[in-house]
């Protein structure tokens, strides 16, 4: 696993009454909704950026309302192949 360090200013943790681990993993689902969303990701690909199983995320997304499964033909094929 890679380790990724950014700077982020106190201020939002507080705004957001979130501590940083838990900002940290919103961070990770919000970039793995936005992919998988624009089709760069496959779901199996978006829960292990978000920590997840792929199950765990498409669930996670249901409970937030936003699109579960948004795949074209393609990408079908490429999660079937399991990448």
């Amino acid at each position: 696993m890679v380790k990724l360090t950014i700077e982020v200013p106190e201020e939002a943790f507080s705004a957001l009454r979130e501590t940083p681990e838990r900002f940290a993993a919103e961070m990770r689902f919000a970039a793995a909704v936005q992919w998988y969303q624009e089709g760069r990701i496959s779901g199996s690909k978006a829960g292990q950026i978000a920590g997840m199983t792929r199950l765990e995320f498409l669930d996670e997304l249901a409970r937030r309302q936003l699109d579960v499964i948004k795949i074209d033909l393609d990408a079908l094929r490429r999660e079937l192949a399991g990448g």
